[in-house]
């Protein structure tokens, strides 16, 4: 597990854009089973792939999608591993992955981003990547 002191400036990077983060499995259940609409989750890492492309290319889609996720949440790998373990329940078939960035829809898993995907990628290709989902599937 990580120090809180560390990872807090990367827990502000999303929370300060609008994401909630989930700390708990109830809350990560509560949020994808008992909730109707679309969620937007970010399995967060203090990896340089989630500080350099996921988190910034998250934010830049969110800015200029038209189509938006009605909620928009986080749980932070190696800190939130319960929270993370039940999120990384609902991305199956897909193995454990952060960062990773999951789009739901009623609780139903409708598209992932592992970091296979991330890494090496810039965030403007995250961001034109998730722009074309959001306006393909929301």
């Amino acid at each position: 597990m990580y120090p809180e002191h560390l990872v807090a400036p990367m827990r502000l990077d999303l929370t300060n854009a609008g994401f909630r983060e989930m700390k708990s499995a109830g809350e990560v259940n509560h949020e994808l089973t008992e909730s109707k609409g679309t969620a937007l989750v970010v399995i967060n890492s203090v990896c340089g792939c989630a500080a350099g492309t996921a988190r910034p290319g998250v934010k830049l889609a969110l800015s200029r999608s038209a189509k938006k996720p009605e909620r928009l949440l986080t749980v932070f790998a190696g800190v939130d591993q319960e929270a993370t373990a039940k999120v990384r329940e609902f991305t199956l078939p897909y193995p454990p992955s952060s960062p990773s960035i999951a789009l739901f829809k009623d609780g139903e898993l409708i598209h992932f981003v592992q970091r296979q995907h991330i890494e090496g990628r810039s965030a403007e290709v995250i961001a034109t990547h998730l722009e074309g989902v959001f306006e393909e599937v929301l």
